[in-house]
């Protein structure tokens, strides 16, 4: 009996094999969803963060939704003109009327921003036009102009869940390949030491969250469909593509994904195989059906802009040609004090360096990482107005979110290889993390009242004095009046902004 149980063990019973695996699946499945209900809950905790207002580059996605669902069209007069002045300042006249260099051909208000984000506010914010008028049936006073309180919240309350999900797809992604415990800790230091908070709660009518939504949910289904992938589910992939698209045109970039494995595919296969014509019909079936479902997704943005612009091609945006790709600044959009990404968020060092050992992990996936990393900021780089001019950190860098977390995680786990013991590793980790995070915290504090100047560049050396003097003194004044006076924070800090703009002469872009 003693043999055969040995046997048995060692020659592959499947009972046995079977009952080890869901013996040794139990504990993983119960941290999974132990580490899923700490996110939920935690997000659940920071929603009271939000900040239910539209302001700047909000004023042009919001327009889109609010537009269309109380005006029904796309003339943006009464969106902008109610605009927060920041905004208004450089769009009006001495009269308050629209300049008319505003109008384009087509009579129609420009408006460069893109629609991707009002498609994805669309389900919730109908439901609440449709209970805001039920409402007003019953005798309650709310307007129902899209301005009001049930709107706006709604619109915050959307853009954090959505920032959210960004965030829990790249968790879940980053689960399969590193323990949980590293994927879970660098969600969380993505989550709250990156530029991630600003766009998911104090600035959420920006596109900068729906933006690493949509990357993270063509991630996450490019990865979880990437061994078997059917025709059908080439469509769904191309479907999801065209919706990074509508949201944030540079996340087209992040096609370097399905690409890799296409060429990935090629290269497993000799072209003097049998196999090989087989091969190359299946791939450009396949191929050609995300694309044409890819460009067929794309109809919101080519729609609306033929009715703005009078061409389903115009961006609103400078030509590409006149970008500087024969000079980007590669150094500013990474180290500079105006919104560099590295010394603003430094967190993104450790994320960005954890590409490399993605690679090793998993070279499909690390490879097509850190090109796209390289490929975004090589666009970045090159555009005009690459330091993002208000943002927080180099804000056109959240697009990436879930491959931040992917590199983060795959550093932790590395570090714990190399120290040999992963408590030891975890006790260098949540300490290093935590102070990441705690830095950036008070970076935000600095960034949001105006410590430091929201844009152009910054001293180092008032920013670090702030760090350990001021905001300690201001913080907690500032967070009871952030949770009781909010309105009137945002229009002090709304008038602090003009200032600077009328001092710098510059426009949000």
């Amino acid at each position: 009996m003693s043999g055969l149980r040995t046997g048995g063990a060692l020659g592959g019973d499947p009972i046995a094999m079977e009952a080890r695996s869901l013996s040794a699946a139990a504990p993983r499945s119960r941290a999974i969803l132990a580490n899923g209900k700490l996110l939920f809950f935690l997000f659940i905790f920071t929603l009271p963060l939000v900040n239910p207002w539209v302001r700047g580059d909000g004023v042009g996605y919001y327009a889109y939704l609010r537009s269309a669902l109380i005006d029904h069209d796309l003339r943006f007069e009464n969106d902008y003109l109610a605009a927060n002045e920041s905004f208004l300042m450089s769009r009006v006249d001495a009269q308050g009327h629209l300049l008319p260099s505003l109008y384009t051909k087509t009579g129609y208000v420009a408006n460069h921003f893109s629609v991707g984000p009002a498609i994805l506010w669309a389900p919730v914010m109908i439901a609440v036009h449709g209970l805001v008028l039920l409402a007003r049936q019953f005798g309650v006073h709310v307007a129902a102009n899209g301005y009001s309180h049930p709107y706006l919240l709604a619109m915050a309350v959307t853009t954090a869940g959505y920032g959210f999900l960004s965030l829990f797809l790249a968790f879940r992604m980053a689960r399969k390949y590193f323990h949980e415990r590293w994927a879970l800790l660098a969600t969380l230091g993505i989550w709250f030491a990156s530029s991630v908070p600003i766009y998911m709660y104090f600035n959420p009518s920006w596109s900068h969250s729906f933006s690493a939504f949509s990357v993270s949910l063509f991630l996450w289904y490019w990865e979880r469909t990437r061994d078997r992938r059917t025709t059908g589910q080439w469509a769904i992939l191309g479907l999801l593509a065209g919706l990074m698209g509508n949201v944030y045109y540079p996340n087209a970039i992040v096609l370097i994904f399905p690409g890799m494995q296409v060429l990935q595919s090629l290269r497993s296969t000799r072209p003097s195989s049998v196999l090989f014509p087989d091969l190359v019909r299946k791939l450009a079936l396949d191929c050609g059906v995300f694309f044409a479902v890819f460009a067929v997704s794309l109809l919101p943005t080519f729609v609306s802009r033929q009715i703005i612009y009078g061409n389903p091609f115009e961006t609103g945006y400078p030509p590409l040609t006149t970008w500087n790709w024969a000079s980007p600044v590669l150094l500013k959009v990474l180290f500079s004090s105006d919104h560099g990404m590295f010394t603003w968020t430094p967190v993104l060092i450790l994320a960005t360096a954890g590409l490399f050992f993605l690679i090793k992990r998993d070279a499909l996936l690390g490879v097509s990482s850190l090109l796209t990393f390289l490929a975004f900021y090589y666009f970045i780089a090159s555009y005009s107005d690459w330091d993002g001019l208000s943002g927080f950190g180099n804000r056109f860098f959240v697009s990436l979110t879930p491959i931040f977390v992917l590199g983060l995680a795959a550093l932790l786990s590395a570090v714990s290889d190399w120290l040999g013991k992963p408590a030891r590793a975890q006790a260098v980790a949540i300490p290093v993390l935590a102070l990441l995070a705690i830095w950036n915290i008070g970076f935000i504090f600095q960034w949001g009242t105006h410590m430091v100047p929201a844009r152009g560049e910054i001293s180092w050396r008032t920013m670090i004095h702030n760090q350990f003097v001021e905001v300690p003194l201001r913080v907690t004044h500032s967070l009871e009046t952030y949770f009781t006076h909010r309105e009137d924070m945002m229009q002090h800090i709304e008038r602090e902004d003009i200032e600077q703009q009328k001092t710098k002469g510059t426009q949000e872009d």
